[in-house]
């Protein structure tokens, strides 16, 4: 019950620190994204000490983890990729609009009579 109430103040935190940037509409823009900061800041700090909280952050690390044992691709590899997209798209173009010209043609000349 305690990590509910935890995270309800967080997002009613969050929700003041948005409120206070509309209320704030005649200050400075500075004072009024401080307000929004401050919210997010005040926010994340009472959901860092919920339960969930602490499962996001190591859900968070191990995810980090693993992005680490990506492979990525080489700039050669991502080139050819690239270039291999491209084509076909150039050719699916193609290909649809000589479909659409002959579905026009056959329908318009041949069946209705249309020219």
């Amino acid at each position: 019950m305690a990590d509910k109430l935890k995270f309800a103040l967080a997002l009613a935190l969050l929700a003041a620190g948005v409120v206070g940037f509309y209320l704030l509409s005649e200050q400075p823009l500075v004072l009024r994204v401080l307000s929004v900061l401050a919210g997010v800041t005040a926010g994340v700090a009472v959901a860092w000490f919920s339960e969930p909280g602490r499962r996001f952050v190591e859900f968070a690390r191990e995810a980090i983890t693993e992005t680490k044992k990506v492979v990525w691709p080489s700039r050669k590899e991502t080139v050819q990729t690239t270039g291999l997209v491209f084509a076909f798209v150039v050719l699916m173009a193609i290909f649809l609009w000589l479909t659409d010209k002959s579905l026009e043609w056959v329908l318009y000349d041949l069946v209705l009579g249309w020219k």
